[in-house]
């Protein structure tokens, strides 16, 4: 006995190194709220891994079974002044041997939610997880009875009509094919690397040296050619393989870092897959980044949920948006534009705001109030300061009349010189950390505490119910990593779900009083986009910051989100005037449009004659195409498409729509290719399908790539051969719209028939405009209910 003591004493000391925290970023140190890189875990040679490698039993007609995982670790291997590390089986050293398993056998199931998702699970552990509600998902996922089973002695074969899940047995992988029975994606076995001269980790969990948790990294692998999209608002690249993204909710300062305020867990494949993980620990993605035909998927969860989607980007993000939510219709008056900057001190100013608005013609539907319309200026406390403020509630009706909502700013966060900061103290409405105490320096609401909800919803009632229209959802990013929350979990767990409580409170307490689904918020997880809508943060003033925040729009898409906005001309200094020519129409032609920085941005304060000119054609343009966008955005709430919308997802036939990164679809019948560099006037357009036709001039386009110039305004702007735009007379909000006489804009080059889109504001029902262009003169084929329309 005392032999083995000493014995284990040894290890004990030997190991000391798995004790210190592994780094959790890419860079040296840790700073708070910096992106954590789950990555890094899978690389320590003190962790124990296990490998999945053959399916130990399972039963076909339940679909579940138990895969046998075997013990190993990194070994270093030298060669030739050359250190590595390659795995290694592994014999455990746990004591007694036996109360333990060296080759665990461990639960794996899949579930069939419709012909075109499949769910599959894979535990760490023989406990399984106790039925929880996620907040992720919409409700508990269906079950579909269409997937048809075939075992052999080799695998077993479950098929729809969409697509197929076969299992090996030995040595156990997942193979996804398509209907028709090309491979996808494959999981990468320990087999696989004997070709290789890189040993690299394949489909694998590991154990912690330093305290025992258990993290998956499911591996897939990467086709030659493939490319990857979503996975939030991301400003890097459009196409993800090559990439490694860490998902972890951040504020980045900016839209143009690989960090994000909105990282979403899903992503789609051009091969036609998708795959949402469906955990709220931090992930890294790293497709195709660290091995070329690897999609390595490192998560801090100790389980695998990962749900398969199969099909086309639409039936991708349908299915995607079918388990997390749609969104509902958000008010016809937020697709105005929004006047905002950071900020507006006083009743005062805010008159004078409105004023300008209306004297200088500028259609509007919304005054922002940001950081300073308390006491003092950030220090949040739901009261409009009675020093600058006589009579708020008046000042709100005197706006309705005028034609204006408000919005208000403000965040959950409450530093020690708020006068809410002991009270939440006394009623346990903050995030705790393992003592129980603080674990910042500022109070951080807990929103998985119903109490915490009620008490922030009464105040911001308070504001609603005066008549502010909206509240800005600002921050959320930083909920403590090290914290405790009433939920249950820890900060690992509940860190990226703060902004999607965050979101849905807000949300939730506007819809109860006001029967409208609108906020305006920053930051976002899976499951957000049932509450629009967001905006993309602080973007530099430079041409740097326009491109990364088309890129956000553009990811943020794709990752099941319908509407989105940004800071038009950029937030942090200045906007040369240049600059915000270019980037004015493509802030409106985006579903939802801010005017707002750090320094003062509203047109008039401009002395360029072409800023104002600029700012009042494309807001005028956007007015009179609200029934276009209003009907575009309410087939995306039933769909889960994107307003701003990759060409791939309308033209995924088209393999040159998948490497265009720097245009986008607004809609389903507008392209548009904002002007991104200094001083241009034209640009290189890539046109998907068939012939196009400039918006501003008439000029026709066929397929292919064209040098087009940009015309009066700043931007190349093109719509679809047999679209119908309706359009609607222009008016200075949208209150004032005249929706019983509606304009239907034909645009035709080769095509004899047209279609288009209406919803009207009063049903909020979808209708197909159909129209006859055969004759020469267009000749409406469909009835439209509820208005006159003219061509």
């Amino acid at each position: 006995m005392k032999t083995k003591f000493l014995a284990a004493a040894w290890l004990i000391a030997s190991c000391g190194s798995v004790w210190a925290q592994p780094k959790v970023t890419d860079g040296t140190s840790y700073l708070m709220n910096q992106a954590v890189d789950v990555s890094t875990d899978f690389y320590d040679l003190s962790n124990t891994m296990f490998f999945a490698d053959h399916l130990a039993s399972f039963d076909v007609q339940k679909a579940e079974g138990l895969v046998n995982w075997k013990r190993m670790h990194l070994q270093p291997r030298q060669a030739f002044n050359t250190n590595c590390a390659q795995p290694r089986q592994l014999d455990m050293l746990d004591f007694p041997t036996t109360a333990y398993v060296n080759d665990p056998e461990l639960k794996f199931s899949l579930d069939f939610v419709t012909p075109r998702t499949v769910r599959i699970r894979m535990l760490t552990t023989p406990v399984e997880p106790k039925p929880s509600t996620s907040v992720m998902l919409v409700g508990e996922p269906g079950t579909d009875n269409s997937w048809k089973a075939v075992e052999t002695d080799k695998s077993i074969v479950y098929s729809s009509a969409y697509g197929t899940v076969q299992i090996d047995k030995n040595p156990w992988r997942i193979v996804l094919k398509d209907k028709n029975g090309r491979v996808l994606s494959q999981t990468a076995s320990l087999i696989d690397i004997d070709s290789t001269q890189v040993k690299y980790t394949p489909f694998c969990f590991i154990k912690r040296g330093s305290d025992n948790a258990r993290r998956m990294n499911p591996v897939f692998t990467l086709s030659p050619g493939e490319m990857i999209f979503g996975c939030g608002e991301s400003a890097t690249g459009l196409n993800k393989v090559g990439q490694k993204l860490n998902l972890f909710v951040t504020d980045p300062q900016g839209p143009e870092t690989p960090q994000m305020y909105k990282p979403i867990p899903f992503f789609m494949s051009n091969r036609g897959y998708g795959m949402f993980m469906h955990t709220s620990a931090p992930v890294t993605c790293d497709f195709g980044a660290t091995y070329i035909g690897l999609n390595k998927l490192f998560m801090g969860d100790e389980n695998l949920d990962l749900f398969i989607f199969f099909g086309e980007p639409k039936d991708i993000l349908n299915e995607y948006t079918d388990l997390v939510g749609k969104p509902g219709m958000p008010p016809l008056w937020s697709f105005g534009t929004w006047m905002s900057r950071i900020t507006y001190f006083s009743e005062k100013e805010g008159y004078e705001v409105a004023a300008n608005i209306r004297k200088y013609k500028y259609p509007c539907d919304v005054i922002h109030f940001d950081t300073g319309w308390f006491d003092v200026d950030w220090q949040c406390d739901y009261k409009f300061s009675e020093t600058r403020f006589d009579d708020p509630e008046k000042m709100l009706q005197d706006f309705k009349k005028q034609g204006f909502r408000v919005c208000l700013w403000q965040l959950p966060y409450f530093t020690p010189k708020n006068k809410y900061f002991q009270e939440l103290i006394d009623k346990n409405l903050y995030v705790k950390n393992g003592n129980g105490e603080l674990p910042y320096e500022d109070v951080a609401l807990d929103f998985s505490n119903p109490e915490t909800v009620k008490w922030y919803q009464d105040k911001l009632a308070g504001l609603l119910n005066i008549g502010v229209s909206a509240i800005k959802v600002d921050f959320g990013e930083g909920a403590p990593l090290n914290g405790i929350y009433v939920s249950g979990k820890s900060g690992w767990y509940e860190h990226n779900l703060y902004p999607l409580r965050y979101n849905k409170a807000v949300a939730d307490i506007t819809r109860e009083l006001h029967k409208e689904n609108i906020m305006w918020a920053r930051s976002a997880w899976a499951g957000s986009q049932r509450y629009p809508l967001h905006w993309g943060g602080d973007a530099a003033t430079t041409n740097a910051g326009m491109l990364g925040t088309l890129h956000s729009g553009l990811s943020f898409g794709l990752s099941g989100f319908s509407f989105w906005s940004h800071d038009m001309g950029g937030f942090v200094t200045s906007t040369p005037e240049e600059l915000y020519c270019r980037w004015l129409p493509f802030g409106f032609l985006t579903s939802h449009t801010r005017a707002h920085g750090a320094p003062p941005t509203e047109p008039w304060l401009y002395d360029s004659k072409r800023v104002q000119d600029v700012f009042r054609q494309s807001a005028e343009m956007k007015y009179r195409l609200m029934p276009y966008v209003y009907a575009q955005a309410k087939e995306c709430t039933e769909k889960g498409l994107p307003m701003l919308r990759a060409l791939f997802v309308e033209f995924p036939d088209d393999p040159g729509a998948w490497r265009v990164d720097d245009e986008y679809l607004f809609g389903s019948q507008i392209l548009v290719a904002p002007l991104l560099e200094t001083g241009m006037t034209e640009r290189t357009v890539y046109l998907p399908g068939g012939k196009w036709i400039d918006y501003q001039n008439g000029d026709v386009y066929g397929p292919g790539w064209h040098t087009i110039k940009a015309g009066k305004l700043p931007i190349v702007m093109l719509v679809r051969d047999g679209a119908v735009l309706p359009h609607i007379k222009l008016a200075q909000c949208t209150d004032q719209m005249d929706w019983n006489k509606l304009t239907l804009k034909v645009y035709t080059a080769d095509s004899k028939e047209a279609e288009g889109l209406i919803c009207l504001p009063a049903d909020n029902i979808l209708q197909t405009v159909k129209v006859d262009c055969s004759a020469g003169k267009p000749r409406l084929e469909s009835e439209i209910k509820g208005t006159k329309v003219s061509f």
